[in-house]
């Protein structure tokens, strides 16, 4: 469902993303794991259309992101890392307004928006302002959103980073559920190690725009003779603090709101 192939992204003098090839196959879960500024954000624009690769090519679900994007962007469904519903409206018309920006039919919406939102248990908070809403309740109805269209790939970009951690378990139990009945792809970033160790089938490590390792837990337990993911992944990468480029978080909540726009 996703081919990456030799991608390479700069900005000016800087490279972002460095010569990564990898696969993720239909239904698995793959996790994408890297410290901060090692590339992980940039990646995620380039598979979701929303910035082109400088090299290489990257097809999703049998299209190319650069000459068939719109084909692309049907594909997917995505989870940003920052909030991106609208406060003022309910819950119910989050959902509607998605499903009439991807050209569903009344009938079909109607029927999915119900579905989805028993999903995520919040079908009786339907006509709720979302500004009334837990981060964790937020986090559901962005996760159900993004399955209105009935999509083939699932991005999630930190989708549990702030939550306590009884709802982080709730929203991967949702995210497995969903995998395992509709057989969705799913490629996510997060820092909890142990969400990666626990849900994905699949992990790939990247640092300085290089992927440096991947494979199966085991696979890369194995390789860096620890004992837990968060051990093997710090002997990976090392243990310095990493500070995040400004201009890359800005760029991401501008590539958000041209997203929406289309």
């Amino acid at each position: 469902m996703i081919n990456v192939k030799n991608i390479s992204k700069k900005f000016g003098d800087f490279t972002a993303v460095d010569d990564i090839s990898f696969d993720v196959a239909k239904g698995e879960i793959f996790a994408f794991l890297g410290p901060n500024g090692a590339g992980k954000s940039t990646t995620i624009k380039m598979l979701t259309a929303l910035t082109n690769p400088n090299s290489g090519s990257i097809i999703i679900n049998g299209h190319d992101t650069v000459a068939d994007s719109d084909a692309v962007r049907h594909s997917f469904g995505i989870v940003f890392q920052d909030p991106s519903l609208d406060d003022e409206l309910t819950a119910w018309e989050n959902m509607e307004c998605h499903g009439v920006l991807y050209g569903m039919p009344k009938a079909l919406r109607r029927s999915r928006l119900e579905e989805l939102l028993k999903f995520v248990e919040l079908w009786d908070r339907k006509d709720d302002l979302v500004k009334k809403f837990s981060g964790g309740m937020k986090r559901r109805l962005e996760i159900a959103r993004g399955l209105m269209h009935h999509p083939k790939i699932f991005f999630l970009d930190e989708p549990t980073l702030g939550l306590d951690p009884q709802t982080r378990n709730h929203i991967w139990e949702y995210i497995k559920q969903l995998s395992d009945k509709e057989d969705i792809t799913i490629f996510f970033t997060t820092h909890y190690m142990e969400e990666a160790e626990k849900i994905a089938d699949q992990i790939a490590v990247i640092d300085h725009g290089q992927i440096i390792a991947q494979g199966t837990t085991a696979t890369l337990l194995k390789q860096t003779k620890t004992d837990n993911l968060e051990d093997a992944f710090l002997s990976l990468t090392g243990k310095g603090i990493r500070d995040e480029d400004a201009s890359s978080t800005d760029n991401m909540r501008s590539n958000r709101r041209m997203y929406a726009r289309r």
